[in-house]
């Protein structure tokens, strides 16, 4: 019984022997892959090798359907000659009594063979013959006027076992007969109607009890096929030899054309080589060049957009089913552009909106653009999110806290008015030149009539954008206000977010 450590041995043992077959192969890959010559020489060399094979199996089924079609054709010529004696010359003797059929023919001037001793003395003639073919009739029950010389042999044994049992096929192989390749056929000779009462009644049978269709001999015919295995062999190595003289040639080709594919193959990577360097440094030109044109478009548009656009995408318009707009126009800006020299007017305003960017980016909003001193922005697009209008409101309250310190370190009195609303909108580019992404919808109207409506100074939400907030913000009921275009609407302002929303979230909001 194996111990732990026998087994640990062996495990151990299988292991390196798979390491080692591992590293076999591996270097048999690496090798066959760098020498190409080689490979294709030996793929050549074993294509003739197969291709020979095949001749010889070709070769040699050919010589075995030949001998096989050659002794059908001999059984067959030596069956219809034994009927054709039967029944043109045995059957018309009748009972003459000056000529007889009698198996002892020849020691009886008056008698003549009766049709198995014929067909016995044909083969025998024909086996005398110098044309290479024997021919034989054998039975497990012979006459007894009937001695073999020598008994059966095994492919006599074998043939009649076998043909008893399938009448109907043949029996055939290839043995070795006096040093020579012999090609054997046998098939059943099968009991007739016009025998049974002879092979019953005769005196010296050896069977009593014969009956239509029994087995009762085989014919065999043998073919000495040695000649054409000689001139089968001789044409093989005639053939080998012309594929032999090809395999030289075509390793002499092979060798000229990868010698001349490795001069061009060393010149067009010299080639490659300065053209790689070439395309690195434009491709580095390229995606700087690139780099730049996708900072530029992100600048414009949303990020989802841009890849949109880079994907080959042209028509892009989406529809959102719930997003905040807030709009916001700074107050006093117009007479503050008056009295300031224009370089000082745009650097205070590209400071505020550059403080309002960053509010956007910080609060996860897009903005949408400027016109004048107005600033657009929206949440809720491209990518959805739930906590919009939070989000909206929160950027809202930081705006007044920018204008109100910048306003204080200037000294010049601006102030800020700012309108939201919530609701649907639908967006896309639209334009070819300076195009942008835009928003449409009464969604986006409202909000910018909040904000035009609204209190300078304020925070004017829509109601659809206070149910949103309720709870969380600290919100006043400014009332019924008429809207240019949309008539009377409820509007807020929003003044601050609660800092404790679990204490307040039940309690109603009051007005301040």
């Amino acid at each position: 019984m194996a111990t732990k450590h026998d087994l640990h041995l062996q495990v151990m043992m299988l292991r390196r022997a798979r390491r080692f077959g591992g590293r076999i192969l591996s270097n048999a890959a690496d090798f066959f892959s760098k020498q190409t010559v080689v490979s294709l020489l030996l793929l050549l060399l074993l294509g003739i090798a197969v291709a020979g094979a095949s001749m010889v199996n070709l070769s040699s089924k050919l010589i075995n359907s030949q001998a096989l079609q050659n002794s059908v054709l001999y059984a067959n010529a030596l069956q219809q000659a034994r009927t054709y004696y039967s029944e043109n010359v045995v059957k018309k003797l009748g009972n003459q009594e000056s000529i007889k059929a009698d198996y002892d023919h020849i020691h009886k001037p008056d008698a003549v063979p009766i049709p198995a001793t014929f067909l016995i003395e044909l083969g025998q003639r024909i086996s005398n013959d110098t044309s290479g073919v024997s021919v034989s009739l054998f039975s497990d029950h012979p006459f007894s006027f009937r001695t073999r010389q020598k008994p059966l042999d095994k492919f006599e044994r074998d043939a009649l076992a076998f043909l008893i049992n399938n009448p109907d096929k043949n029996f055939t192989r290839i043995t070795n007969i006096d040093g020579e390749q012999t090609f054997r056929y046998a098939q059943a000779d099968i009991m007739k109607a016009s025998c049974v009462t002879c092979h019953n009644s005769h005196p010296q049978s050896t069977k009593r009890d014969w009956k239509v269709g029994d087995v009762r001999g085989v014919l065999e015919v043998s073919t000495s096929i040695d000649s054409l295995l000689q001139e089968n062999r001789q044409r093989l190595a005639s053939t080998l030899v012309m594929l032999g003289g090809l395999l030289g040639i075509a390793a002499t080709g092979i060798w000229i054309v990868f010698s001349r594919l490795k001069s061009v193959s060393v010149e067009l990577e010299q080639k490659v080589q300065i053209r790689t360097k070439e395309l690195s440094s434009a491709n580095q030109s390229l995606s700087t060049e690139q780099e730049k044109s996708k900072n530029l478009l992100l600048n414009i548009l949303p990020e989802a957009i841009v890849t949109r656009l880079q994907g080959g995408e042209k028509d892009i318009s989406d529809a959102f089913g719930s997003v905040s707009i807030l709009f916001a126009d700074i107050v006093n800006f117009t007479p503050l552009s008056q009295e300031i020299p224009p370089a000082e007017l745009v650097e205070i305003l590209n400071r505020i909106f550059s403080e309002f960017d960053d509010l956007s980016e910080k609060y996860g909003l897009e903005k949408i653009k400027t016109i004048g001193d107005a600033y657009m922005v929206a949440c809720g697009l491209p990518q959805y999110r739930e906590d919009h209008a939070d989000q909206i409101a929160n950027m809202a309250l930081s705006m007044q806290d920018v204008i109100h310190n910048i306003a204080l370190e200037i000294r010049r009195p601006i102030d800020i008015r700012i309108g939201i609303n919530s609701g649907p909108v639908v967006a896309g580019v639209i334009g070819k030149k300076k195009f942008i992404y835009d928003l449409w919808g009464d969604t986006v109207n409202i909000a910018s009539r909040m904000e035009s409506h609204a209190i300078n100074g304020s925070i004017q939400i829509s109601e659809s954008t206070y149910k949103l907030l309720k709870g969380k913000y600290s919100v006043e009921d400014r009332g019924i206000i008429n809207i240019k275009g949309k008539g009377s609407m409820q509007a807020y302002l929003l003044k601050s977010k609660i800092r404790n929303p679990d204490e307040d979230r039940n309690q109603p909001l009051a007005a301040t």
